[in-house]
């Protein structure tokens, strides 16, 4: 075998970003430009001569010539062992699955997430660390300053190797396994759940579920558990078979891009259950019968019901959720006297909390929920959460909602998302409501009355390093809450999001539209961002 070095030059574009290098598809395809961001990171690492890792991703556009490429690299640079998902195919919480089940030291997970795919779609690369988890921002600085040092990367000439058959390959001193990328973690979803009582569930007559894998990586996954293993009928799935362009859809599980399942679900005679995930298995939608579940609000029912879940019945140690996610965890720990950590959004800033056994359930309002089990996010095991609780409560959705709400009361909640804006433009907004925040603090604007303006700053309790600049904050007298963020998960321009939140304890009002409850604050938030007339936008791009 002999190693090559390619002299090169750096790209100034390859700091990563909330979850790895998210670039279009056409800028990944420039010669040396995925090399210098595989050799940056492995450099970063210190070398990784006789390391063992995983590799694998969502099926979209452009993954398997990436990973012939990080296969020659690896073996290049000294790599002991590989482990490749059958296909290329590897969800990202069962990438975490792996490396934790193998005690592997991390894993290449090519996606950009919820982002489109096809040739002119989106790409992404993100490296997991051994704990299973998104490199920390330590790491993935220590990449981005070895991606500007960059003077050549270090391959091999090697035909491709056959990934759509189990087997094992030598090449060099590297030996690369082609494994079930399913089982695993099949096998880890039955340790946590009661797969008997779940499968009563799913094979009783009464009973109608849907599930929406969009195209994507979570296809197999759910066939594995829902056909075969809890006895689901066949046409209970929609869109599993893993497209390089998701089918041409947007693989976002959220109102507005799982049109097909929301369709079904608000019908006449909709199915009592519905579920759907996204580019790379990490986010989830639950839906009802004509009824929507605000991930802020699932990620509070399903931590104030785990005791009722087969892994999580001796109790949790703790929760967490992002800041700019809805305070109804908040609640619920309280509930349960135990801690609630509020920390920036990216799952990257749960690990430590969930390395350290401060953590059992965590959330993002972007559609993101898990456990312990992993150190992602994981949709599958949310949709198992929310089955093993309906088979448990007998209860539909809504039902299960509305007694939360009634208990912790309801936590109106909703996010605005304005995509592909001027990048300029989104910043000025941004900079220009951070300047004027000293001067919010105590002002009223009619019944609100800011008591608190910030941006929103996080010491890691673990570690002690701090996160600065993560959103900007208006905190109500009344605990409502209006938060404006720059979104890192996109290609194009960027995304501004505006976020709203206020509680109400009163029965009779509970049940109101969000966007009605939510009216005064989304009104202040556009006259105080001047977010219509900066952006040209009459309306969001989507609601959630």
């Amino acid at each position: 075998m002999e190693i090559k070095t390619i002299a090169s030059r750096p790209f100034p574009d390859q700091r990563p970003g909330t979850s790895g290098l998210r670039k279009k598809v056409t800028v990944f395809q420039k010669p040396h430009y995925l090399e210098n961001f595989v050799q940056a990171t492995f450099n970063a690492l210190g070398g990784v001569d006789k390391k063992q890792i995983a590799i694998g991703g969502d099926g979209r556009f452009f993954n398997q010539q990436a990973l012939q490429t990080i296969i020659r690299m690896a073996a290049a640079n000294g790599i002991k062992k590989i482990m490749v998902g059958l296909s290329g195919i590897l969800s990202t919480p069962a990438a975490s699955c792996v490396i934790r089940k193998y005690r592997l030291d991390g894993a290449f997970i090519l996606s950009a997430s919820h982002n489109p795919g096809g040739p002119r779609g989106d790409f992404g690369i993100k490296f997991n660390t051994a704990n299973g988890g998104p490199a920390p921002e330590k790491v993935t600085e220590k990449i981005y300053k070895e991606s500007l040092a960059l003077k050549s990367y270090r391959t091999i000439d090697n035909p491709d190797i056959n990934l759509d058959e189990i087997a094992v390959f030598t090449i060099g001193d590297l030996q690369l396994e082609v494994f079930d990328p399913v089982k695993d973690y099949a096998d880890l979803m039955a340790e946590i759940f009661d797969f008997d009582l779940i499968g009563s569930l799913l094979r009783n007559p009464d009973f109608s579920f849907r599930f929406d894998a969009m195209h994507a990586v979570t296809g197999p996954y759910a066939e594995e558990i829902f056909v075969n293993r809890l006895g689901a009928a066949a046409d209970s799935l929609l869109n599993c078979t893993p497209k390089p362009d998701f089918g041409g859809g947007h693989p976002d599980p959220n109102l507005k891009y799982a049109a097909e399942l929301v369709a079904l679900m608000f019908a006449d005679k909709a199915p009592a259950f519905g579920a759907a995930s996204d580019g790379d298995g990490d986010r989830n939608m639950i839906l009802g019968d004509n009824f929507f579940v605000n991930p802020s609000d699932s990620v509070a029912v399903i931590a104030a019901n785990a005791h009722l879940i087969k892994g999580y019945k001796n109790g949790l140690k703790g929760l967490a959720r992002s800041m700019p996610t809805s305070c109804a965890l908040d609640a619920v720990a309280k509930e349960l006297k135990i801690e609630c950590f509020e920390t920036p959004t990216g799952w990257k800033f749960f690990g430590n909390l969930l390395d350290a056994g401060r953590l059992s359930i965590c959330g993002e309002e972007s559609f993101g929920t898990s456990s312990d089990h992993v150190r992602e996010k994981d949709g599958l095991w949310a949709v198992l959460c929310w089955l093993n609780l309906l088979a448990v409560k007998k209860l539909s959705v809504n039902n299960i909602v509305n007694e939360h709400w009634r208990k912790f009361g309801r936590n109106f909640y909703s996010r605005h998302d304005y995509e592909e804006v001027d990048s300029k433009i989104a910043n000025t907004i941004a900079a220009d409501l951070r300047d004027r925040l000293a001067t919010l603090a105590g002002r009223k604007f009619g019944a609100l009355e800011v008591s608190r303006a910030d941006d929103f700053s996080y010491r890691d309790p673990i570690d002690n390093s701090l996160s600065e600049n993560q959103g900007l904050r208006l905190i109500f007298s009344d605990n409502s809450r209006i938060i404006l963020r720059l979104s890192g998960t996109g290609t194009k321009g960027a995304t501004l999001r505006l976020y709203f939140e206020k509680i109400e304890k009163d029965p009779a009002k509970m049940n109101l539209d969000p966007q009605t409850a939510l009216a005064p604050l989304i009104k202040l938030a556009e006259e105080l961002t001047d977010i219509r007339k900066l952006t040209g936008r009459l309306e969001p791009t989507v609601i959630t």
